[in-house]
């Protein structure tokens, strides 16, 4: 399988999970959770083979996503457009790595949803992991076209 192969099988499979449903029985809960968790781990790998399939060219060893988008990373035109993406705080890099550090933290990231029946008051404008992760990887396969375009001059 090629790296670009590999990165769109990634993506899809991470949005199959995040278009599963729960169901509705005791465990629908943790079931959601797990899908959302195990759908950003497959964002992360996504994201590791898009690095190797954009510095195919540069034929780098490693392809960890912390390497190569931090300040120590190779100096590579498509490297520089992500690192440039990340510190944007609103794009979809930057909450992608966000969510990918809390997720490697012990506390991880899924939260279980709390309601009414808890008596608390919903918080009407926060998004679901879930569904910010969709929006997260739609944003991606956007970005993914234009660095593939820049990536195949090479």
């Amino acid at each position: 399988m090629t790296p670009r192969a590999r990165t769109n099988q990634l993506l899809y499979q991470a949005e199959l999970l995040l278009e599963t449903p729960a169901g509705d029985d005791e465990h629908a809960e943790a079931r959601r959770m797990a899908a959302e968790e195990g759908a950003l781990a497959l964002a992360e790998l996504a994201l590791e083979s898009l690095l190797r399939e954009v510095t195919e060219h540069a034929r780098l060893e490693r392809h960890a996503w912390r390497e190569l988008l931090g300040p120590e990373g190779a100096e590579i035109a498509e490297l520089h457009r992500l690192r440039e993406l990340a510190a944007q705080p609103d794009s979809w890099l930057a909450w992608l790595i966000g969510r990918l550090e809390a997720l490697h933290a012990s506390e991880g990231v899924a939260r279980r949803r709390t309601g009414a029946a808890a008596g608390l008051i919903a918080v009407g404008s926060a998004a679901a992991l879930g569904d910010e992760l969709y929006g997260c990887l739609q944003a991606a396969k956007a970005e993914i076209a234009a660095l593939r375009e820049t990536s195949q001059e090479w």
